[in-house]
């Protein structure tokens, strides 16, 4: 199966940027879905931005679209998400998270709908003050 391990969390002030790697490792799907969700104490995980590994289909979650970028470097086997003009209410611990494409699948409901992921990574902590 797919392994997953993110990087990049840390304690930034409001209005401030982060980077997030995520690094795959093991099988590889010939096409997939890669994400990235959040999750805070109490409440389940909610899908940030999700993209395809051909680059053609990118999903955003409406309360960071213009402020989230995510991308993928297929020869490192990474994707990214690069976050700008946080807020406290970006605070959380996020997961990166993969799945093979299925015929009908769209990467709005892969990016909007953890049940539909298949791997995950162990998550990193991100806190905005």
């Amino acid at each position: 199966h797919v392994q997953l391990v993110e990087s990049g969390g840390d304690s930034v002030e409001a209005g401030g940027s982060l980077t997030l790697s995520c690094v795959m490792t093991g099988y590889f799907y010939p096409a997939a879905c890669m994400a990235w969700f959040r999750q805070v104490p109490g409440k389940g995980r909610e899908g940030v931005a999700a993209l395809y590994t051909s680059g053609d289909r990118i999903y955003y979650a409406e309360s960071v679209e213009g402020r989230f970028t995510i991308s993928r470097d297929i020869a490192k086997n990474t994707f990214h998400l690069q976050m700008n003009g946080l807020k406290p209410e970006d605070t959380g611990t996020y997961y990166c998270a993969t799945a093979p494409l299925r015929f009908g699948t769209t990467v709005g409901s892969l990016g909007s709908t953890p049940e539909k992921m298949h791997d995950w990574g162990q998550g990193t902590q991100v806190t905005v003050s």
